[in-house]
């Protein structure tokens, strides 16, 4: 009887421990889930660690400045920012909480702010939470400003001074001179109209960089965008002697963006390409379909002239802010030197990308590439 006593007492004893971690594993399970809902909640990047510096939960936002993330690995494999590596270290040693700031250059300039929290009773921390501020925004406004107070004061300089001078002009010795007065007055309003125009792109590229960071997911179809953006620069074709042809795609050709400045795109190119490219006498549209790297479909649609051409000297310059090939002809066109830098920005800001092609003599090639919602596209390139 003892020895069956003996046993059934052991029996209890295995099932009251089994019980035991069957709760134990059942509240784990619960409290992880509870920190995944805690931490999906969180309106920044955040990720949780274990002391040892392994994740434990992280959010969809943080995947954004991680892609690398995974439950169970070390963070310091997925963070690619040496001083959030430091500050997890430090913190999981005892030190405190820390905040850093540091920066990501690719794909875009992004700039965060990181707190680490030890996450239990110090010294030693059980977890500890990683919160990221995002600092893009307002890094971008204090670039705006400025970028903006530097260019605009070098570049209404000219048509300022041009004004001053009409102006002293008409003033004094042109006061009585009704042919001078017309014919000053004419180029006055000229240069009023390049301020303005020059304002204005510098505005548009300024709102652009500002959320170059944050990618449009609206489905956009080009083909209307183009057809658009060729029916309302017909008039300039005309006076021109130029014509516009547009090869469609085989199939809709839809992307991820923002019509409006899809369409600014568009037009920059276009009409880049009827002033500058006019003696050719045609300017061809033409889509392509295309694979990125991943195999993820895309689009191309090139924009080409006849006309002169550009050296190659001048390509890798051409989207810089101001740069122009010649600068009497582009002031003459209107230009302002900001069409080809804003449509980079733009494509940057829907993941694409701008390539030229062009020999002087032979005219150029401009080729939009951007990464396709679905469908295959197929077009004369």
């Amino acid at each position: 009887m003892g020895i069956l006593r003996t046993l059934l007492d052991r029996l209890r004893a295995r099932r009251d421990d089994a019980a035991q971690a069957a709760r134990a594993t059942e509240g784990a399970s619960a409290s992880a889930q509870l920190l995944d809902a805690v931490i999906e909640t969180l309106p920044d990047a955040a990720i949780a660690l274990d002391r040892d510096g392994r994740v434990v939960a992280f959010n969809p936002l943080a995947r954004v400045i991680a892609p690398a993330l995974a439950r169970g690995a070390p963070a310091s494999l997925a963070l690619r920012a040496p001083e959030v590596v430091e500050a997890v270290r430090a913190v999981a040693a005892g030190g405190g909480a820390q905040s850093v700031e540091f920066a990501q250059r690719v794909p875009v300039d992004r700039w965060f702010m990181a707190h680490v929290r030890p996450l239990g009773e110090a010294p030693a921390a059980a977890a500890i939470l990683l919160v990221f501020h995002d600092l893009t925004p307002l890094r971008r406004v204090e670039e705006m400003r400025a970028d903006f107070v530097a260019n605009a004061s070098h570049e209404l300089r000219t048509p300022l001074a041009a004004l001053s001078g009409f102006i002293d002009t008409l003033q004094g010795s042109a006061r009585d001179d009704a042919q001078a007065r017309s014919r000053f007055l004419a180029i006055m309003k000229t240069q009023a109209s390049r301020m303005a125009r020059l304002i204005d792109d510098l505005l548009s590229l300024s709102r652009v960089e500002l959320a170059e960071h944050m990618h449009p997911e609206t489905p956009v179809d080009l083909l209307p965008v183009v057809r658009q953006v060729v029916d309302g620069l017909q008039t300039l074709a005309t006076d021109r002697g130029v014509e516009i042809t547009i090869a469609p795609p085989a199939a809709p050709a839809i992307v991820p963006g923002d019509r409006d400045e899809l369409t600014r795109v568009f037009e920059n190119l276009v009409e880049n390409a009827l002033k500058y490219g006019a003696a050719g006498k045609k300017v061809e549209l033409g889509f392509a379909g295309a694979s990125a790297s991943d195999g993820a479909p895309e689009v191309l649609v090139a924009v080409r002239d006849y006309g002169p051409g550009i050296a190659a000297e001048h390509l890798p310059r051409l989207t810089e802010r101001f740069y122009r090939v010649d600068v009497t002809q582009s002031r003459a066109e209107g230009g302002t030197g900001l069409g080809l830098s804003l449509v980079k920005h733009i494509l940057n800001r829907h993941r694409g990308k701008l390539m030229v092609e062009s020999e002087a003599g032979k005219g150029a090639m401009f080729t939009v590439r951007l990464p396709l919602i679905d469908g295959a596209v197929a077009g004369r390139g």
